[in-house]
């Protein structure tokens, strides 16, 4: 599995209280649902740091075997299931 090297630790942040397993997945790591796991604070909300290099980069949690879009990203692309995915640029 490659690394990321010379990446920027970006934060994603969900809030799902009822939630038992968040994770999140994207361009940055072929939408791999088992490598970015995020860690529920006691307010219920789910938080993972991934480094990742400069550029723009496609993502969704993966909230219980669903796919979510971020509620908090302001920026989405369409993707190819009909949906849309989040988008991060990380300068």
């Amino acid at each position: 599995m490659p690394r990321i090297t010379n990446g920027k630790a970006t934060e994603f942040k969900l809030y799902a209280p009822q939630a038992k397993k968040v994770s999140i997945a994207g361009s940055f790591n072929n939408w791999d649902t088992k490598k970015f796991s995020a860690k529920k604070d006691t307010k219920g909300n789910w938080m993972v740091k991934v480094s990742l290099k400069p550029g723009k980069h496609e993502y969704k949690f993966f909230v219980d075997g669903s796919w979510w879009n971020d509620p908090r990203c302001g920026s989405c692309v369409p993707n190819s299931f009909g949906s849309s995915n989040c988008l991060v640029e990380v300068k």
